[in-house]
């Protein structure tokens, strides 16, 4: 009976406390459980217990989180139907709801002392929320794309998947989710999954995928982490890679050159920066905001980032835009709350293996990379609100 049950609103601020140096220097792993059931295979996933059994099929039209705007239907429309126009269709969308929320702006600033004042601001504001929306639904649509380029689709809402309380995800997908990642980037990847999962890298197949136990709250909260630990990653990654070309171009620089080349060699990075292609519109990257410290040359990833300073560590992780920060909340509510109450039943727990957890995490881990891509992107294009 569902009288029993406790349930918790799942919130993005919850997971923060697990994220970057926690997940680099912790030790702290969720306790799994081994379990009796056995496991399944098949190319779907698989959730089954009991005499029952189901399949969740893998494919585009099956992602967690739904476009709620006509902007991100078309888009979703235009994606698995006429992909190649995809990249124009997102663009003509962006210039068209920058426009709207323009209009609306210049509207309520033309009528500011008149009596339709309060009107045109109200105006102003439903039109700035619908924006917003949309450009949500814009941002899910591209993080979308870039998974389909490397031919994995993201795992359906989990409830659709879920036959007492048994989960498997078969094809892992692990060699396409990493191959997105520089080698420096890959070991800390790597490193992350032994942290919070006990991952081994020359782990049997027994060890995969022998049973095991997880509460669903706790592998929620761990999805929303690994999204800013990818988003993190990319951040510091390109932060790094710029800085070293900077060393190996003139390592005698001053301050003031530095800063007039790093933009120059943001502007040069072409496709790392506005990683969808090309696209028309003011070039404007967040990396060019953070402080350019280079006293001493770096050398792997790993170090670099350890070395962060607070300031620094948190301009990295912090997503730049509401938006983003918006988007992992609404995709990690939607793979793991019920699709009713918009609630996890904060005691549930889900019996799957370590092979399938390692699967979410490096989704997480893909979705946060690209969700930098597309905030990036869109910042060409369309003014989003800072976090």
């Amino acid at each position: 009976m569902d009288c029993g049950l406790s349930y918790t609103k799942v919130s993005l601020h919850q997971s923060l406390p697990f994220t970057v140096k926690t997940l680099l220097l912790s030790s702290t792993r969720f306790a799994f459980k081994n379990s009796p059931f056995g496991t399944s295979r098949s190319l779907v996933v698989v959730a089954s217990g009991g005499g029952s059994s189901s399949k969740c099929e893998f494919s585009g039209l099956n992602a967690p989180l739904e476009p709620t705007t006509s902007a991100g239907r078309l888009l979703s429309s235009v994606l698995q139907n006429d992909r190649k126009y995809f990249h124009v269709a997102v663009q003509k969308q962006l210039e068209q709801l920058a426009d709207d929320r323009d209009e609306a702006v210049a509207r309520m600033n033309l009528s500011f002392g008149s009596d339709e004042a309060f009107l045109h601001r109200r105006i102003a504001e439903v039109r700035e929320l619908e924006c917003q929306a949309s450009v949500e639904d814009i941002m899910y649509m591209l993080i979308s794309y870039k998974f389909s380029a490397i031919r994995v689709h993201l795992v359906p809402r989990l409830s659709k998947c879920m036959y007492n309380g048994r989960l498997e995800i078969w094809p892992c997908k692990d060699w396409e989710l990493e191959s997105i990642h520089s080698c420096e980037v890959l070991e800390m990847v790597r490193g992350h999954l032994t942290t919070v999962l006990g991952w081994k890298e020359k782990s049997n197949v027994a060890d995969n995928w022998t049973p095991t136990k997880v509460q669903k709250f706790h592998l929620c909260r761990l999805y929303a982490a690994s999204v800013l630990y990818g988003y993190f990653l990319k951040s510091a990654s390109l932060r790094h890679h710029l800085e070293q070309t900077l060393d190996h171009v003139n390592p005698d620089l001053g301050i003031a050159s530095s800063n007039q080349l790093l933009l120059s060699e943001i502007q040069s990075l072409g496709s790392e920066i506005v990683p969808f292609g090309p696209i028309s519109g003011t070039r404007s990257t967040s990396v060019g905001h953070i402080p350019l410290i280079r006293e001493k040359k770096q050398g792997k990833l790993m170090y670099y980032v350890m070395s962060f300073d607070p300031e620094t560590l948190q301009m990295c992780t912090k997503p730049k835009s509401k938006e983003a920060l918006n988007l992992i909340e609404k995709h990690s509510c939607a793979l793991f709350c019920d699709k009713n109450t918009g609630l996890v039943v904060s005691d549930e727990v889900i019996s799957t293996s370590l092979a399938s957890l390692k699967r979410i995490v490096l989704e997480a881990i893909a979705f946060g990379s690209f969700l930098w891509d597309a905030e990036e992107y869109v910042r060409t294009v369309y003014k989003l609100k800072e976090n």
